[in-house]
């Protein structure tokens, strides 16, 4: 799910960190598979699974599975965080005493596993708010089955199937297919390991980018210094261009996703934005008429009536006026418009790796069959038993089957749920760990899989006459936890691959992998509850969830529903839908990705022109670069990617402690007494407040710029 780019380590890379004991890790020797030597022999006796790996490790994945979920809700992306976990893990261990490459590996282990089950998460389970509203509460079917033990269980349950359909699958896919499938992410986690000498080094740079991510996230959300969200928007009663708009979230985290993904990316990305915010809005706001739109955001649930002031545009049937005529086409139409969008794009993703998913699958059943009754004693080959992949699956069935706050109306109807997940998810996670070990975690279709997935249990659905409300939240549960285990899968499959390269016991890193699961669920359910909390001006306009609305958009949630609804209620205003889709058809004809498009198209510009800004930053660095025949960062473990990493980090991790706080009132009423935004916006101006803002922000980029230049004249 996550849009930066995965490569496999370049020369120029393997000369920026020296890994000379470790020759064979990085290119395997010509020999079979039998006579690979991993970094660590296999019968050597070096200290693993401690206490203090699996605490440490168990608080990365806390950490970063927090940061997805809130840059995943806001922005529909994630960052990979096996590397930024394994060069932290090197410096923190280091700190307490020393350690292992053995024990580094076991932080990263664990840790990585709340990044992907947050990932697997967030980009289904708040779905559950967009099904069909019942008509007499004007509430999503799914709204009560998104609460904690319902997101907590879910999550659990897909991470540990996820990590246990590997186990018999890890001898083939990783051993057997050693030469033919790299597994790029788990092979640079391992150079990283192996080249814990320059760890430190490598660290410091991160950590600069959490702390100053993290004062300038204080400076916008605490202290109010820099403006949140500088806005230049056209007047509706402008003849020719009315209701057009260019703003931006200048937030640290927008700015360093830019820069990972690249500019090439996040081009795409804000041209779905440009179109929308700067093309379809102004065009609407010309053509229909301020009651008409108003009558659209009543049939959507987003207004109580015509007659009712509020509402997410600010509706005042008075003057028969929005607050913000943008943001209420936006709403009205252009959600749709993006949505079918996005449908499209993930579904001709999924139509291109087709062929590849078949085979994909074929020949993973073809090795798992030639390589089952294979058993050795060497500590290096041995994984969990068998037994623990048939318990773990019969267990699921039985959980889904006996809770009660899981969707479904009998226990056959749960049963049922739990044998479509255990089947599809097999399927998936067979295929995701196939795909990821060609080209990566990051470039893993897991929203076609997810697509899919919903496709085919909704017409199953039909067929067995299961129509009604309550069978859309059994649906999207299916959808949902078999994003999750397919994206745990591709996590689990590099780590796995690292810890082949570097000798690390199987068995250990399953186990670990599940502590991993445990301690990502438990945080990413308290997370998505803690930000679904309505800040006090939207709980006075009626909003009960702030997942959904612009401050945390939840864009391929709301894509899921929109399937879900499509295929089972047959609620969507298809013309909208279809633009969106004919969309995605048109730019995928002119040769551009059109998932990458069309998320662009859904999420608000003010999301993706921040995130342009970090590509671009990227773009110039490289290009300065290239220009004075330098050498140009392309290794995650470059200084600019390790301080943009940290940006990320440092900015998701402020939110999520702000949006803590802010869930009290008492605390809330208490940072609001720092804020300075009113003193300086009555010397500045409103216009040379944001102008403050855009200032902090230039700077913030130009530093990241410089630490990108940094390699270079090393």
């Amino acid at each position: 799910m996550a849009t930066n780019d995965a490569r496999d380590l370049t020369p120029a890379d393997q000369e920026a960190v020296p890994v000379a004991p470790a020759a064979p890790v990085v290119i395997a020797p010509a020999a079979e598979e039998a006579e690979f030597q991993p970094y660590i022999a296999h019968d050597a006796v070096v200290p693993e699974f401690t206490l203090k790996a699996i605490v440490i490790g168990a608080l990365f994945g806390i950490i970063f599975g927090a940061a997805t979920v809130y840059l995943a809700l806001k922005a529909g992306l994630t960052v990979s965080a096996s590397i930024p976990i394994a060069v932290l893990a090197i410096s923190v261990l280091r700190k307490l005493g020393g350690s292992t490459i053995l024990e580094n590996n076991m932080v990263q282990t664990i840790g990585s596993a709340g990044e992907s089950i947050a990932a697997g998460v967030v980009f289904t389970l708040p779905g559950f708010l967009f099904l069909v509203r019942d008509p007499t509460t004007g509430i999503s079917v799914g709204a009560p089955f998104f609460s904690y033990w319902t997101i907590f269980t879910l999550a659990l349950l897909g991470g540990v199937l996820g990590t246990i359909m590997m186990v018999p699958l890890r001898r083939s896919l990783i051993v057997k297919e050693h030469k033919n499938l790299p597994y790029p992410e788990g092979t640079a986690c391992a150079s990283v390991l192996i080249a814990g000498e320059k760890g430190g080094a490598l660290a410091r740079t991160a950590y600069f980018g959490v702390a100053f991510a993290f004062g300038y996230a204080l400076l916008q959300k605490i202290f109010k210094v820099i403006a949140e969200a500088p806005a230049l928007v056209s007047k509706q009663t402008n003849r020719y261009f009315p209701s057009a708009t260019i703003n931006g979230e200048i937030t640290p985290e927008y700015l360093g996703v830019g820069y990972i993904i690249g500019p090439k990316i996040a081009g795409v990305l804000v041209a779905g934005g440009v179109l929308a915010w700067l093309g379809i809005i102004p065009l609407l706001a010309t053509l229909v008429p301020a009651e008409d739109i108003a009558a659209q955001l009543v049939k959507l649930g987003y207004l109580g009536s015509v007659t009712t002031a509020g509402g997410a545009a600010g509706w005042d049937p008075v003057t028969q006026t929005f607050a913000s005529m943008p943001k209420a086409i936006y709403y009205a139409y252009v959600r749709q418009i993006g949505a079918g969008a996005v449908a499209a794009g993930g579904f001709i993703t999924l139509i291109k790796t087709l062929p590849t998913i078949v085979s994909s699958f074929k020949e993973s059943v073809a090795s798992l069959r030639k390589g089952v009754g294979a058993v050795s004693a060497k500590r290096t080959e041995r994984d969990m038993p068998i037994t623990a992949v048939l318990g773990g699956s019969v267990g699921l069935v039985v959980v889904m089957a006996a809770l009660p706050f899981i969707p479904g109306d009998s226990v056959i109807g749960k049963l049922v749920l739990g044998i479509f997940i255990v089947v599809f998810g097999f399927f998936f996670v067979t295929v995701s760990s196939r795909i990821v070990g060609i080209i990566g975690s990051s470039s893993n279709p897991i929203s076609g899989m997810t697509i899919a997935t919903l496709m085919a249990t909704c017409l199953i659905f039909v067929g067995l006459g299961w129509t009604g409300d309550i069978f859309q939240p059994m649906a999207l549960c299916v959808g949902g936890m078999v994003c999750i285990a397919a994206a745990n899968a591709g996590a689990t499959s590099q780590d796995l691959k690292t810890g082949y390269l570097v000798g690390a016991t199987p068995r250990y890193q399953q186990i670990g992998l599940l502590i991993g699961a445990v301690a990502a669920a438990a945080v990413i359910g308290l997370t998505i509850q803690v930000l679904d909390h309505p800040t006090a001006e939207q709980a006075a306009a009626g909003i009960t969830h702030a997942i959904g609305t612009e401050r945390y958009p939840a864009p391929q949630g709301t894509l899921m529903a929109t399937l879900i609804k499509g295929l089972l209620a047959f609620n969507l205003d298809w013309q909208f839908v279809l633009v969106g889709v004919f969309l995605s058809l048109t730019v995928e004809l002119m040769g551009v990705k059109s998932l990458s498009f069309a998320v662009g198209a859904y999420l608000p510009l003010s999301t993706t022109a921040p995130i342009f800004v970090g590509g671009a930053v990227k773009g110039i660095a490289d290009f300065v670069a290239s220009r004075k025949k330098e050498k140009v960062e392309e290794s995650e473990l470059g200084p600019g990617n390790l301080f943009a990493t940290g940006l990320v980090a440092g900015g998701a991790i402020a939110g999520v402690v702000v949006a803590i706080i802010s869930a009290n009132d008492t605390w809330a009423k208490a940072i609001g007494k720092l804020s300075l935004h009113s003193p300086l916006n009555k010397a500045l101006g409103s216009g040379g407040y944001e102008l403050l803002g855009v200032l902090f922000f230039a700077v913030m980029s130009f530093v990241l710029y410089r630490v990108s230049r940094r390699k270079v004249s090393e």
